[in-house]
């Protein structure tokens, strides 16, 4: 089973804010779903995101500081 994230987590792991991770999550960027009144995240989704691409089209793509 993958890792579950919180959007502390996920900013951390993304180096960037928790208001930027919610804002992403809410806009689709960044794969994620709600339990209750929280935003979790799948690790292995956050992975696939960084390794090759964006969740909705049209937006960013996202690229880890240390991949060419």
């Amino acid at each position: 089973m993958s890792e579950i994230m919180t959007p502390k987590e996920v900013a951390n792991y993304l180096k960037m804010s928790v208001l930027t991770v919610y804002k992403h999550a809410k806009e689709g960027i960044i794969p994620g779903f709600r339990v209750g009144n929280s935003w979790r995240f799948d690790k292995s989704k956050i992975d696939d995101l960084l390794v090759g691409g964006h969740e909705k089209e049209g937006m960013p793509e996202f690229r880890s500081a240390n991949m060419s």
